[in-house]
This record gives C-alpha cells, structure tokens and sequence, in this order.
C-alpha cells in the first residue's frame, strides 16, 4: 500500500530508539523526509547511522534537543522550522508508589509527556492548516484508559494526551489536518527489556518467566499475552500519518494487545 507521504517532512520526538525510531524507520520507507529527535548529540548521531544503515535512501536529519523545556523547543523550531508530520513520541515512565512520588516528579513527567507535545503542536499546526494538510499523532498509552497503580503519575500524563489530541483535532474541523492518539500496550523497546531484565535478576527467574507472570498477573486483561514489537506500533502510526488515512481524526487507536475490554 502506497500512502502517499512521499517528500512529506515528518518529526518525531523521542526517536533515538524504541517506538519512537521504529516510526522513523517506517515514514522514511515510505519515502518520508525524516527528522530524529534526542536529548544528547551522541544518541542522535547513532540513531542517524542506524537508520541510514536499514534505509540507505532514506532523507533523515538528526536534531539534538531536550524538548522537556521550552529552551529545547526553541532550538529544535530553528533547526526545523516546518513539518508535515509531526509525532509526540517522546515519554519517560517509572513505577513508584503513589505515596512516594514528589511533587516535582509530577511536574517533571507533565513537561516530558504532555507539554513537549503541547509546545510542538502549537508551532507547527497554524502552517499544516495554512497548507490545508498535516497530520499530528500523540502517542499515548493503555495506561491513559487503564491507569496503572504503580505509575499514577505517568497514567495521568497518557490522560492528558488523549484529551489534547481530541481537542487539537476538533480545533481543526473542516482542514484536511488531522490529529490522533494511539495507544500501545506494553512494547519491548529497550528501556521496558531493561527494566524486565532487571526484575527478573532480582527474582532470580528467566525473562520468559517475568513475562510470562507480568501478563497473568499485572495485565490479565491481556488478549495477546506478550510483549508488543516497536515495528507493530509503527505500522499503525504510519498508516495514520498518511493520506489514506484522511478521515481518521480526532481517534484515540489502539495497538495494545487488547488489554483494554472496553468495546469504545
């Protein structure tokens, strides 16, 4: 299937690695001229490489940027001026008990998950509506429908985006904008094998084992039961990104192995 966002300028936030560099893989197959974002030059340059190295025709740039901080989003705005695309990938999360998450913690998981796309769209929507043509994707999570007792605050993050996505997009009735969320369940990007390895350690059990419990006792609701590859994730987000995709705004979709039981 062709969808057509060949030339298309397409960002995504947060894309060094996991979800957010199996989305760049995808739109730079699919022809997109794509633009990796990071915090550190390094990991930048790395994921350039990487990404050059599966798509030796790909159109990428790589733009070093802590977009956790209005600073950051300035600087990434005058290396990349204008977008087509435009993916809120970027996310942090960490399971804490409610009792001991600080108020800065707070704060500090709301400027990472929720205002580094809230600065991002605002910059780049007034151009996509000027050019009658833009697509804006968050990516959210199951968390933000089933919020999880042990990271609260990274479930009301996940909140926040559907209710900015749904917000954006109706800001952009009658455009050929669109804007959506999607929601994975949990996907085996680097940080997640990481800290699954690390459980299993201190269980002294295999990772197939931590898994294995993960879903039959943190995710019973689970329909897949396992793990989640970041190239599943992209496949739908590039499908969203694309002009096959013009009449699926305002939707929050869902890639979660069906861990939410809820119809709609």
């Amino acid at each position: 299937m062709d969808l057509q966002i060949s030339g298309k300028r397409a960002l995504v936030s947060g894309s060094t690695k996991g979800i957010g560099f199996a989305i760049a893989c995808e739109l730079a197959r699919e022809g997109a001229q794509v633009v990796i974002n990071g915090r550190t030059v390094s990991a930048v340059a790395d994921a350039v490489a990487r990404l050059k190295a599966a798509i030796p025709a790909a159109e990428v740039q790589g733009i070093a940027a802590d977009l956790a901080t209005a600073e950051g989003c300035q600087s990434l705005f005058a290396a990349c001026p204008q977008a087509d695309i435009l993916v809120n990938n970027l996310g942090i999360f960490d399971p804490v008990p409610f009792e001991a998450i600080a108020d800065s913690e707070w704060q500090r998981f709301f400027d990472v998950n929720v205002m580094s796309g809230v600065r991002l769209a605002r910059h780049y929507l007034p151009a996509m509506k000027v050019a009658n043509w833009g697509r804006i994707v968050f990516i959210s999570s199951e968390s933000g429908i089933n919020t999880p007792g042990e990271m609260v605050h990274y479930g009301m993050t996940k909140s926040a985006q559907l209710a900015v996505s749904r917000g954006l997009a109706q800001s952009c009735a009658g455009t050929g904008v669109t804007v959506n969320a999607v929601l994975p369940g949990p996907t085996r990007s680097e940080g997640v094998a990481d800290f699954f390895g690390k459980l299993a350690a201190d269980s002294g059990i295999s990772l197939d084992e931590m898994e294995r419990r993960f879903f039959a006792e943190g995710r019973p609701s689970s329909i897949l039961k396992r793990m989640i590859d970041p190239a599943e994730v992209a496949a739908l987000v590039a499908y969203v990104c694309s002009a096959r995709a013009a009449a699926t705004t305002g939707a929050a979709l869902r890639v979660e192995g069906g861990i939410v039981s809820t119809i709609c």
